[in-house]
């Protein structure tokens, strides 16, 4: 099992003060728009490296007016031993992290918690730019590699100095080989990790019983192929310089793929699916990487999925549901009405939040 099993929220968003006592059961929690449902989840998306859910800074997260800094505790139970974590931060400073009362950072807690999450602003993935789907496709592969987080890290900085480099219009070799080298090495590691995640949930998928639909994926560059291997990857940035120069940036590399979805038995692609079919293909990707994780870790990560139920009909909630407690995973659900988990019926602890006088307040329900 990998769930919270406490989870102490201080000076967070919407709430003073939250203390929740869990059992390891998924969570199902309701309340009104603006309450503060969402905060709860994001801040369970922080006890795994990166941003949160939301892609906020450290300062945006802090209660206003107070604006003292933020402070989240929780147990977490892995399948092999209960940590308790802590993360934080002061002032709008950068969030700080302590694992059983020691100072430790964002890849440590990759390593020990993973967790996955679908949230509304997702629901236009298919039909946006290729950004989002990077984004969603690095976010898996961080959940099976805690490293590639820090590869992208590498890969962005050092394509920001090459970048720099061709609008500056520098033209000596010497200069770009360090930084050639630093996007490839981390480069090929991002594309072998990207696709590594693709085969997995695509043999989640096919292996699994489920009344979601197959996503058939597919990973592309904008224009030509990733290069083979690290090497080729050197070789294809020298010689594309004098390209990248005429337009200021590097045209080639991770940072160009894209993540093509198709209904595979339809034989639609995602971008042409109703709106249904493609919310449908993203919960059948986020159910396949629960499933993989659970076969390769022992456990399914922690699911964070905020308003899903609003948009399945009850069939497809029930479905949902089903194949949550069968994965035995500790699932965090919003939803505006208790009776979005009518077809839980006992199997999680439901949790309703409200709001008065800007202060979000929790209690069973």
């Amino acid at each position: 099992m990998l769930a919270l099993t406490s989870l102490t929220l201080s000076h967070f968003r919407s709430h003073l003060r939250a203390e929740l006592h869990l059992d390891g059961r998924p969570v199902a929690i309701h309340g009104n728009n603006g309450a503060g449902k969402t905060n709860i989840l994001e801040a369970v998306s922080l006890f795994s490296p990166g941003r949160g859910l939301r892609r906020a800074s450290a300062a945006d997260m802090v209660r206003r007016p107070e604006g003292l800094g933020w402070k989240l505790k929780a147990v977490l139970q892995a399948p092999d031993q209960a940590y308790e974590i802590e993360t934080w931060s002061e002032e709008g400073a950068a969030r700080q992290v302590r694992i059983d009362n020691k100072a430790s950072n964002q890849i440590a807690l990759g390593q020990i918690c993973r967790v996955v999450w679908l949230v509304p602003v997702m629901d236009r993935l298919w039909v946006e730019a290729a950004e989002g789907r990077r984004r969603f496709l690095d976010r898996i592969a961080l959940s099976f590699d805690p490293g590639h987080a820090e590869a992208t890290l590498t890969y962005e900085k050092a394509m920001r100095e090459r970048n720099r480099l061709l609008k500056e219009q520098i033209r000596d070799a010497a200069w770009y080989r360090v930084v050639e080298a630093q996007m490839a090495a981390a480069g090929h590691r991002i594309h072998g990790a990207r696709c590594s995640a693709v085969q997995r949930l695509t043999e989640a998928q096919e292996s699994a019983e489920t009344a979601f639909p197959t996503a058939q994926l597919q990973l592309v560059q904008s224009e030509g192929e990733m290069p083979g291997s690290e090497a080729d990857l050197v070789q294809a940035l020298a010689e594309g310089r004098v390209r990248d120069m005429a337009v200021g940036r590097s045209l080639i590399g991770p940072h160009r793929s894209d993540l093509i979805g198709t209904y595979a038995r339809k034989g639609v692609a995602a971008k042409d699916c109703s709106t249904g079919e493609q919310k449908a293909l993203l919960v059948s990707l986020v159910l396949a990487n629960a499933r993989a994780l659970a076969a390769s870790e022992g456990a399914p990560p922690i699911l964070l999925l905020d308003e899903v139920a609003a948009h399945l009909d009850a069939g497809r909630r029930a479905a949902l549901y089903d194949e949550i407690c069968a994965l035995r995973a500790q699932a965090w659900m919003t939803g505006t009405g208790a009776e979005l988990f009518a077809e839980l019926s006992g199997r999680a602890q439901l949790l309703k939040v409200d709001e008065v006088g800007g202060v979000s307040s929790e209690g069973s329900a």
